[in-house]
């Protein structure tokens, strides 16, 4: 006799935390894909960018989402709004922390505390850079400060350790449910999408201080033909002296970007990639509510 099938499970699970706590690389690695930003500065993650996992029985949807903050201005309101929407329509919840960080009464965690019907998997990450008393000393720590978590799991994202025990937790708690997308799709997101933030990622490693966050990127023309793709992007500053920064002397700044972006986007979509890049000031773009909507923030 033919065992009988394993039922087809399918999911959303949400990713959150504090910025720089491994969020993007957890979800890199749990997906196979460098689908989110991944660098030392904090806020780097604007939007919430699904990574989408398949098996033969099963289909993962991960959420990663921006890191928690106390909003200062519109941008983060709206940066926020996509963190707690995904509490609202996850179906297991995994809240990365790691070694350093302790806890000091944040709104997020509050509301952790509330969800009693929603699995939580708490993931300490960045244990490979703490000694075997210390992990274990920040795992009761964290049990006793949310005890309704299902799991409390040591990890270090960054050399794949304890993801696939992660995994493996996550499909024992997804629900019995046909796949919400296609097999064959990887992220929600469209190509255009990942060749902005891969541009965004590279102002993040190249500027320093508040020029990367004062920065938006959009793609506006994005043509694919049989042997290339030809790209049209736009980074945005809110002031005119930054413009300057960006472009830098004789134009030296943008032209690393641009070749930094388009060998990461060749490598990405698996063709040649001829990038066009310009430079634009549209003033406090961060405070704006009709530019952030203009950049898909509401």
């Amino acid at each position: 006799m033919n065992p009988e099938p394993k039922p087809h499970r399918a999911g959303f699970v949400s990713i959150i935390g504090k910025p720089n706590v491994g969020k993007s690389t957890l979800m890199n690695a749990l997906v196979g894909e460098r689908l989110s930003i991944v660098t030392s500065k904090a806020q780097t993650t604007r939007h919430r960018i699904l990574g989408i996992l398949n098996g033969p029985d099963f289909q993962l949807i991960y959420s990663d989402t921006p890191g928690i903050i106390q909003p200062k201005y519109e941008l983060h309101n709206a940066m926020m709004a996509f963190v707690y929407s995904s509490l609202e329509d996850a179906d297991v919840v995994l809240f990365v922390t790691d070694i350093y960080e302790q806890y000091d009464e944040e709104p997020v965690v509050e509301r952790l505390r509330k969800m009693v019907d929603t699995p939580i998997i708490l993931l300490v990450n960045k244990i490979d850079q703490a000694d075997q008393a210390a992990v274990e000393a920040k795992l009761a720590y964290w049990q006793e400060q949310l005890p309704n978590a299902t799991e409390v799991l040591p990890i270090s994202a960054l050399n794949a350790f304890g993801t696939e025990r992660v995994l493996e937790s996550v499909l024992e708690k997804l629900p019995v449910h046909p796949e919400y997308y296609p097999k064959d799709e990887l992220t929600d997101k469209p190509e255009r999408f990942f060749a902005a933030e891969m541009v965004r990622e590279k102002i993040f490693k190249l500027y320093k201080k508040e020029i990367p966050y004062s920065c938006e990127v959009t793609v506006e023309e994005f043509k694919e033909e049989e042997n290339i793709i030809h790209i049209r992007g736009v980074i945005y500053v809110e002031r005119a002296s930054q413009k300057g920064i960006v472009i830098g002397k004789g134009g030296e700044a943008l032209k690393k970007v641009g070749t930094w972006a388009r060998e990461d986007m060749e490598k990405f979509f698996n063709k040649k990639v001829f990038l066009e890049m310009h430079v634009k000031v549209n003033e406090n773009w961060r405070t704006d509510p009709k530019a952030l909507s203009r950049f898909g923030y509401q």
